[in-house]
């Protein structure tokens, strides 16, 4: 009897220590399925639309002291029940105001604090609604609302939506990002189920131009490494199943850069609209920008790992 029992505590202890991480893996998994299933089901959806910008009303005016308000957004909503409803199966939709009645979380943990969920596009990220480098150039936009709706498949999304997005033909060597992005999607793959956190329930999904629009979700990893360009491939190629980020990767990264870590600051990608045999480096402190450099340049600038 006495072995009998110091045997089931062996296990007891063995099956303590096991099973969280067995648990945690099986999340993971499972997490990582449903992103890609979702991904591909916007992707899809995205490509039948035949315009990701111009939907709703957004305008602005001025109180009665003088100060500028919205005096009509019907944006993101519209776009939801007028565009994407036609080509993705949705269940609810939800205005900035009843967020959480389509299970979106008034908080979302990160890789290194807790948030709060924005409800405009402002709260996200200000240079969406204005920003400039230097005296160069400069851009700004009416701040609208989020708007919310789940899918058949259970899934929370919130919606960040710009009107008035540019196409791809406008883009040169540098330019400031944020009026190539048409839409952000905060997506929970489980509602308010949790652990509600940014790279495992929690991510996001950025559509950018407003014609031949493409589709990106990146994963960036917590680890960072400055250096030069070479180093920056070796340093994601030796991470599990990374790589750099291509320049619409990078945007998305610096639109949602208020979830992740080490965006406040310069870092390479894989491709540039600009010469060959240069690569783009996206500017996130100094409104936004994406340029060129050389590859032997910058050898402060940091590579942020990412996986599809």
């Amino acid at each position: 009897m006495a072995e009998i029992l110091l045997s089931l505590t062996i296990i007891g202890v063995v099956a303590a220590i096991t099973l969280p991480s067995l648990t945690g893996n099986i999340n993971e998994r499972t997490w990582n399925t449903q992103r890609k299933a979702l991904y591909a089901r916007f992707s899809q959806a995205i490509a039948l639309m035949p315009d990701v910008n111009g939907y709703g009303t957004l305008t602005e005016g001025t109180d009665s002291s003088g100060s500028k308000v919205v005096t009509e957004d019907t944006v993101a909503e519209t776009f939801v029940t007028e565009g994407l409803s036609k080509v993705l199966k949705i269940n609810n939709i939800c205005d900035a105001a009843h967020l959480a009645d389509c299970g979106i979380v008034s908080t979302i943990n990160t890789q290194t604090s807790a948030v709060s969920t924005p409800v405009d596009w402002s709260g996200l990220n200000s240079q969406m609604v204005s920003t400039q480098y230097g005296g160069w150039t400069s851009y700004s936009m009416i701040n609208s609302k989020a708007a919310a709706f789940e899918t058949q498949n259970g899934e929370s999304i919130a919606v960040y939506y710009n009107p008035a997005c540019r196409t791809s033909a406008d883009l040169v060597t540098g330019y400031l990002v944020a009026p190539f992005v048409c839409a952000n999607f905060l997506y929970d793959l489980n509602g308010n189920k949790g652990p509600n956190t940014v790279g495992k329930d929690i991510g996001f999904i950025t559509v950018l131009y407003s014609a031949d629009s493409n589709v990106v979700a990146p994963v960036p990893l917590i680890q960072t490494k400055a250096g030069y360009y070479e180093d920056a491939i070796k340093f994601c190629r030796s991470q599990d199943d990374a790589r750099l980020p291509n320049k619409e990767e990078a945007i998305s990264l610096w639109l949602n850069r208020k979830f992740y870590g080490g965006i406040n600051y310069i870092f390479y990608t894989s491709s540039s609209p600009g010469a060959a045999n240069r690569i783009i480096i996206i500017d996130a402190p100094n409104g936004g920008m994406m340029g060129s450099c050389n590859k032997t340049e910058s050898n402060g600038v940091v590579a942020k790992c990412v996986k599809r």
